[in-house]
């Protein structure tokens, strides 16, 4: 019984083959994972789960609020066209920031002060 997984890293996508045992009872909790950089989990479901806890889209008004969020999260507001990141605005203050703008074919980004 042999399980091999390959990862694959890419500016805007992570790819994941898997080559699975015969057996009907492998899930991605069962699968380990090696913790990189900002994930810290030891299996492949826990993994995700960090990654789609950092990155967030939608209509959201006001922008998203979870128990989840940490400095340096991304938002896409669909209402606005606006990449936001969530950060330190002010001493122990966080939210969401804009980072960039897309405006027709043009992005638009203004680092503003920081």
């Amino acid at each position: 019984m042999a399980t091999t997984i390959t990862v694959v890293e890419d500016v805007t996508s992570v790819s994941i083959s898997a080559i699975a045992p015969s057996e009907a009872s492998v899930t991605a909790e069962s699968l380990a994972f090696t913790p990189h950089n900002v994930i810290t989990a030891t299996n492949v479901q826990d993994a995700l789960e960090q990654l789609a806890d950092q990155y967030f889209r939608g209509n959201d008004v006001p922008d998203p609020s979870t128990t989840n969020l940490e400095e340096g999260d991304f938002f896409y507001d669909l209402n606005d066209n606006q990449l936001k990141v969530y950060r330190e605005t002010s001493s122990n203050v966080f939210q969401f920031v804009p980072l960039a703008q897309a405006t027709g074919d043009m992005e638009i980004v203004d680092a503003g002060s920081f």
